[in-house]
């Protein structure tokens, strides 16, 4: 076996991949039958710059691991808070084909996980009122994704940083968002969809606000102890995960509600697999909830699909090699690689 694995940089992540299609390789595999339940837990390390994650997923045809590092001092030092590499390999030989910017992937694979419940979710008769919690990268991103899935009308940013929420309202205008602002967190009243990007460990506005029918994203943290939603939100809500045991791991936005007693884990209405499949909501006079919390095998269903299109770039296809025919692919020479919250 020759050749070494492929490094996909930052910018050649996304260029590869747009949010629309990164969407469409989180919904592929789920329609492919992969049942999010099966996925390895992440195994978390405390370190002295934060905490280290580590990430491992397979299937039949590829494996994968992400490394990943969480450390909140780097925004002082201008540097990223989210931090990694991902490796790639061929499933049936385990021979690395690819190593992937971690924090570029993470930046591309968690606004898409949330795109596609808002694919589900939120309503279809109209453009929407988005609120956007954070100005940080997972906010710009997340704002990319979601026009990917719907046409928005207006977007009003609340952040605690003023120049951010002002620079993320600005980029939306680019966008072509007929309307876009700062806000305060009263603004919620008025959304169609809610969605939270932030650092938060304490609730970000009044759940009795969100309207009913109004879909809310949350996915600035995985961590049992902290939430970016309130206990009011949570128990009006019909409550959508990317599985049920990492949400009731890692979820403090129902973790905190559940030891409150105010909610049960039954209170969980269904799973990003349930809305792929076409189970609906089914209460449209009540807020819809998607906690997300990131899971491994979304990193594994992203990397492939920019894999795969950075094979089909180098070779000028439109199309790129299956996992049976990476042993191939991965023998030629190594290209260039192309000119902040949930892990």
């Amino acid at each position: 076996m020759t050749g070494a694995p492929l490094w996909i940089d930052a910018p050649a992540v996304a260029r590869l991949l747009s949010p629309a299609g990164a969407v469409d390789a989180l919904a592929g595999v789920l329609a492919e039958g992969l049942d999010p339940e099966t996925c390895p837990q992440r195994t978390a390390l405390p370190v002295p710059g934060g905490e280290l994650l580590l990430m491992p997923a397979a299937s039949e045809a590829w494996a994968g691991v992400k490394v990943a590092g969480v450390a909140p001092g780097n925004a002082a030092l201008g540097l990223p808070r989210i931090t990694g590499s991902y490796l790639l390999l061929d499933g049936p030989t385990l021979r690395p084909v690819a190593l992937l910017d971690g924090a570029a992937l993470t930046s591309l694979r968690t606004p898409a996980v949330s795109a596609l419940a808002v694919r589900h979710l939120a309503r279809a008769d109209g453009p929407l009122r988005l609120v956007l919690f954070g100005s940080g990268p997972q906010a710009f991103a997340h704002l990319d994704a979601v026009l990917a899935v719907r046409e928005l009308a207006e977007t009003v940013v609340v952040a605690r940083n003023p120049e951010g929420a002002r620079r993320l309202a600005a980029y939306a205008e680019g966008l072509g968002v007929p309307k876009a602002r700062t806000g305060t967190a009263w603004d919620v009243a008025g959304a169609d969809l809610v969605v939270c990007c932030t650092t938060a460990r304490e609730p970000l506005f009044d759940g009795r606000l969100v309207p009913p029918g109004a879909t809310v994203v949350a996915v600035g943290s995985h961590e049992p102890d902290a939430r970016e939603v309130d206990t009011a939100l949570v128990r009006r809500a019909e409550v959508y995960v990317e599985s049920r045991a990492a949400a009731l791991r890692e979820a403090g936005d129902l973790l905190i509600p559940e030891a409150e007693g105010a909610v049960g884990p039954g209170h969980i209405t269904g799973t990003l697999a349930d809305l792929a499949a076409g189970r609906a909501p089914a209460d449209p006079e009540v807020p819809r909830l998607f906690k997300s919390v990131g899971m491994a095998w979304e990193d594994l269903a992203v990397a492939v699909a920019v894999y795969r299109a950075a094979l089909a770039e180098a070779s000028g296809t439109s199309g790129a090699p299956e996992a049976s025919e990476t042993s191939e692919a991965s023998d030629t020479p190594e290209g260039d690689g192309g000119s902040g919250s949930e892990t």
